[in-house]
Order: structure tokens, then C-alpha cells, then sequence
């Protein structure tokens, strides 16, 4: 039975990856950004291990958050699930900087430094990631930005940590809430890939620095294999962050 965390399972990919994962006799813990989104999480996954709150487009909550977590032990696996697509434009978080890079790309980063080290990491990334800029201090973000933000973290940590299994995820475009009813990807083979990683013995995924689509490796950006724009990208985020 494996200890796992998943950020931003309210709903979509991130509850239905919980209830699976909760179905296969693991320990599962969520998270939602406020009490309303976790009694509802609790209520749609039962067996769920415990909920934690924390609203991700504050830098000092993302903080709070990682020392709940601690506070339960540490996790065989941590699903950095969480993030955000449509946002009015020059939206915000807290503390300033761009609602979107401050959820999809700060939040993983600063948990993951904070956190103490599981065994497995997984970061949720998009097809979409291969429009993204590789100018990696950049403030100015798109959503494609922070989802190549994602690849690259789960490659550098892969390279920083190499006892831990550190990969990225392309879930398709499918149905939830942020893909949209008419999206034409398979829901199922959406949230299965992010389970497998943390949990499976199988020898395809007990791998690391990868990034895959539907349990198999994919094409990818070149720039997240690039070690110099990894530094880089983990420098920025280290002066934005305050968090080395």
C-alpha cells in the first residue's frame, strides 16, 4: 500500500485518480483550495486518507501546505495534479505574480523543495507544453510556459535526485471541467498514467526524467533536456520563491 498525495483533487483528473487509486487499497490523502472543494472531495471519494487545504495561487499557502504534509510523514508519491487553464487576463496570485505561473508552475516547485523527498514524483503537463517559450525567466507566461516549466522540473529533479522516480504526464485533452465536455480524448487513459507512476512495479514505469502519454513515453520539448535552461529555470523559481 503506497502513502501518495495528489494536489487539486476536488474533481477532474486529480478525484478520479484518487478514487482509483483509493479502490487499489492505497492511502490516499487530497487536497482542495478551501473547505467547500474538500467536503466535497471527501464526499466523492470515500476511503480518501485525509484532506488537506491550501489555495495554491498563494505562495505562503503552497508553504503551509507543505508543512501539513509533513506533519502526516512522508509520502511514497507525490501527484503535482493541480493547476489552471482559462484566467482572466493579467490575473494574479497573492503575491503578485501571474495567477498562472504562481499555480501551475511555483506551487509543484516549492512543494517539491519543501516536502520531505518521496519516492516518486509526478508532474502534470500538457501536449500543449511544445508551444511553450524556453526563455525560462520569463515572467510574462502562457499556459504552454507553465506546462514546459512542469516537463522541466520533473527532468531536473530526476537529475538531482537520482534515488527518486521523477517524470511528467500529458493526460490528453479530455473531458473535465478545464478540457471541455467536447474534448476527444479518452477520460479513462487521462487519469490512469498518473496512477501507474506512482504506484506500479511494472519495469516501463520505474523510470525516471521521462514524459509520458497514455502509460507510454512521447515526443517532447528539446529544451527540457538542455541542463543549462534547468539551472536556470530552478534559479528563477529559487529568487521568485525565496526557496533554493
Amino acid at each position: 500500500m503506497a502513502k501518495i498525495l495528489i494536489t487539486g483533487s476536488a474533481d477532474g483528473l486529480g478525484l478520479l485518480a484518487a478514487k482509483a487509486l483509493i479502490q487499489g487499497g492505497h492511502q490516499v490523502v487530497l487536497h482542495a483550495r478551501n473547505e467547500e472543494r474538500g467536503r466535497q472531495a471527501l464526499k466523492n471519494a470515500p476511503g480518501a486518507a485525509g484532506m488537506l487545504m491550501a489555495d495554491l495561487s498563494s505562495m505562503a499557502e503552497t508553504k503551509k501546505l507543505a508543512e501539513s504534509a509533513n506533519a502526516l510523514g512522508t509520502f511514497d508519491a507525490v501527484i503535482h495534479n493541480a493547476g489552471v487553464y482559462q484566467v482572466p487576463k493579467n490575473s494574479v496570485g497573492a503575491e503578485g505574480l501571474p495567477l498562472l505561473l504562481t499555480v501551475n508552475s511555483l506551487a509543484p516547485y516549492i512543494l517539491t523543495c519543501l516536502m520531505h523527498k518521496p519516492k516518486r514524483l509526478i508532474y502534470l503537463s500538457s501536449g500543449m507544453h511544445m508551444q511553450g517559450s524556453t526563455n525560462a525567466e520569463t515572467l510574462q507566461v502562457t499556459y504552454s510556459d507553465t506546462k514546459l516549466h512542469d516537463l522541466i522540473l520533473a527532468k531536473a529533479f530526476a537529475a538531482k535526485w537520482p534515488d527518486v522516480y521523477s517524470n511528467a504526464v500529458d493526460p490528453g485533452w479530455v473531458p473535465t471541467k478545464m478540457g471541455g465536455a467536447g474534448a476527444p480524448d479518452n477520460l479513462k487513459k487521462g487519469f490512469e498514467t498518473q496512477g501507474w507512476l506512482a504506484v506500479s512495479n511494472d519495469a516501463e514505469a520505474l523510470v525516471s526524467g521521462r514524459y509520458f502519454h497514455h502509460k507510454r513515453q512521447a515526443r517532447h520539448h528539446h529544451a527540457a533536456d538542455d541542463p543549462a535552461i534547468r539551472e536556470k529555470l530552478l534559479n528563477h523559481f529559487g529568487q521568485l520563491t525565496g526557496i533554493t
